[in-house]
């Protein structure tokens, strides 16, 4: 994976932007790509990586675990490349991948974790007023979503997405993602009300 993000290419209209006519750019590359091109692949994963990192971001709950599911991310689409139908959204079907990787990797920090945690742990007192205030608070409550609630809300009102790419993105109906979407708000609003009160 390291040479593929590292490679340089060959052609410098491979990098061209991925928007109107750059669809058909970026089709020409995963086609590339399919024909054992490491540097297609290179160029796919420089034109996705940061939006797949806010598609993981969004569902893991440290940056150090979405550089991981990234990776993991990326590794899979690469191994899965040849069952790829170029006349797709290639982003569509990358970002399913993404969310996929990070929900396995919550999932084995969720079993890790239980595993390793004694019977009587203790939750130190925090002082809200002492943290970085709302960020802090915000981001204890998204732990109390969950995952694919976290999810919907962080693609929704931080990255933009909207509601069928969200669907699509992580594999549920539109209808399921405005749902979910309305919970979580409802959730983190009592949450925050909660933390407010209480300080």
């Amino acid at each position: 994976m390291a040479m593929l993000a590292t490679t340089t290419l060959q052609s410098p209209s491979m990098l061209a932007p991925v928007d109107g006519d750059g669809a058909a750019t970026e089709r020409a590359i995963v086609v590339a790509a399919q024909r054992g091109s490491d540097d297609a692949f290179a160029a796919l994963v420089r034109l996705h990586q940061r939006r797949s990192y806010s598609v993981v971001r969004a569902i893991v709950l440290s940056h150090e675990d979405a550089e991981d599911a990234v990776q993991e991310g990326f590794l899979h689409a690469h191994r899965a490349l040849d069952r790829f139908r170029p006349d797709q959204p290639f982003g569509a079907w990358l970002y399913r991948i993404m969310a996929n990787a990070a929900l396995d990797l919550v999932r084995r920090r969720k079993v890790r974790d239980a595993d390793e945690l004694p019977d009587n742990v203790a939750i130190p007192f925090r002082d809200p007023a002492e943290s970085g205030e709302l960020r802090e608070r915000l981001q204890e409550a998204l732990t109390h979503l969950t995952d694919r609630q976290r999810a919907v809300i962080v693609l929704h009102d931080v990255e933009g997405f909207t509601h069928g790419e969200i669907g699509r993105t992580l594999g549920i109906p539109e209808g399921t993602a405005r749902s979910d979407l309305h919970h979580a708000r409802a959730t983190l609003r009592r949450l925050l009300q909660n933390i407010r009160s209480t300080s």
